[in-house]
């Protein structure tokens, strides 16, 4: 009921009046899970964002892979990012050997839910999408039938970037792309998820052309 209430009465506001989102595609966004959904990172509103073009009656569904190690840093963090952000903690590194750092995030899918990725790892310089990281490709290798949906910011960058604290209005388009689905092999999964993310963001960038 409170992580409800915080997007119905925080997040939701937040993103109209503020950034205004414009998203193409938003018919192909899962309303029931097992899926995985993932989106370019370049600021610290991106999680938020993408949460706000979910109906508010699977938002309870919708769970953000997060670093352990910077949410669960402290107390009220941590109980912030458990029950409200509704996060998947996940360690960055492997602490024991055999430990698969990615097991809450299958529990997750097993259980129905909506997991976000940001598979670049770590926010970016805004408008610009870097290399994808590999462990998308190890979620799907263990759950081949589960969906990715694969999603582009245009402007978030500009509202709150990496290493700012100050947020700046801007409009934010979203380019929403059908769902890919398992290849067989990690490497062609990665290279047809690299290559739908890179035309996602040629898209954005003609609109912005327009603009």
């Amino acid at each position: 009921m409170l992580r409800t209430l915080f997007y119905l009465l925080i997040v939701k506001p937040l993103v109209l009046l503020i950034l205004g989102i414009n998203a193409r595609g938003r018919e192909y966004l899962p309303l029931s899970g097992p899926a995985i959904v993932v989106a370019n990172h370049n600021s610290h509103l991106d999680t938020m964002a993408l949460m706000s073009l979910f109906p508010l009656s699977v938002i309870d569904k919708v769970r953000p892979v997060a670093a352990a190690d910077y949410f669960l840093r402290n107390r009220l963090i941590k109980w912030f990012a458990l029950n409200i952000a509704g996060i998947i903690p996940i360690e960055r590194r492997v602490r024991e050997k055999g430990c698969d750092i990615f097991a809450p995030v299958i529990d997750a899918l097993d259980r129905g839910s909506i997991v976000i990725i940001f598979p670049e790892g770590t926010r970016g310089e805004p408008e610009t999408l870097s290399k994808l990281k590999n462990g998308i490709g190890h979620l799907l290798s263990a759950r081949p039938n589960v969906p990715v949906i694969p999603v582009f910011f245009h402007g978030l960058g500009k509202c709150l970037p990496k290493g700012e604290v100050i947020l700046v209005p801007f409009f934010v388009d979203a380019f929403i792309d059908e769902p890919l689905r398992w290849e067989g092999s990690r490497q062609r999964f990665m290279d047809t998820l690299a290559e739908r993310m890179h035309e996602l963001q040629k898209k954005a960038v003609v609109v912005d052309g327009f603009l």
